[in-house]
């Protein structure tokens, strides 16, 4: 006869964890996380492909990518160029790019907490007076509004 198998215990660290990834707020989270990367995507090719251009058209033909200082002190046609030489570079325009990227990404931030607190504060609105209610506010404030009634002498006897 063979003896039962025995596992080992499964510590309950294991559980607490379990519990906290199913949770909805940590999988809401994680929604977001991703929704926020794809986001980032779309934002740094508006910046790249849309604005860059546009703004460098309008201040000379200045493509921002390519705004760098090496600091070897020799010219380099592009970044890429320098990079494939082995020269530490300072890259001015892709910092600007990331700055305008920040820019767009807090502004779209900005209006979307704007409107998500419009939305709670609408849902948060207290809800109607019962009818009842109000008739039975109004009595209680006429009673307490009454003149105290002079006191009634008793009968003598």
């Amino acid at each position: 006869m063979q003896s039962p198998v025995h596992m080992p215990r499964v510590p309950t660290w294991v559980s607490d964890f379990r519990a906290f990834i199913v949770r909805g707020s940590v999988v809401d989270l994680a929604v977001g996380i991703i929704i926020g990367a794809a986001f980032t995507g779309v934002v740094s090719s508006l910046v790249k492909d849309i604005f860059n251009p546009i703004i460098g058209l309008l201040i000379g033909g200045v493509d921002f990518s390519n705004v760098f200082v090496a600091l070897d002190g020799k010219r380099y046609p592009s970044v890429d160029a320098a990079k494939a030489v082995g020269a530490a570079t300072l890259n001015i325009g892709l910092f600007l790019n990331a700055i305008i990227q920040f820019v767009i990404v807090a502004f779209v931030v900005f209006w979307l907490v704007k409107a998500l607190s419009r939305i709670k504060l609408a849902d948060n609105a207290p809800p109607p007076t019962a009818a009842q209610e109000v008739l039975l506010t109004e009595i209680r404030d006429l009673l307490r509004a009454r003149p105290e009634p002079a006191a009634i002498a008793a009968p003598r006897p």
